[in-house]
């Protein structure tokens, strides 16, 4: 079972064609950073879901 958020999945994770690959555009600070990349996190704080119809599912 995964713990966490999957950055593919998350409204954060866009395609940069300077990098030519997909890049985390959230604005963090060096340590927030560290922490995301060492899993001391268990979920991202910064996730965002790509899934547009998530609350309406919810609603009904």
């Amino acid at each position: 079972m995964q713990t966490g958020y999957v950055c593919e999945e998350c409204n954060n994770y866009v395609y940069d064609e300077d990098e030519e690959g997909y890049v985390c555009v959230q604005d963090m600070d060096e340590d927030d950073f560290y922490r995301v990349m060492s899993n001391k996190y268990r979920e991202c704080p910064y996730y965002r879901s790509g899934d547009e119809y998530k609350i309406v599912r919810h609603q009904m």
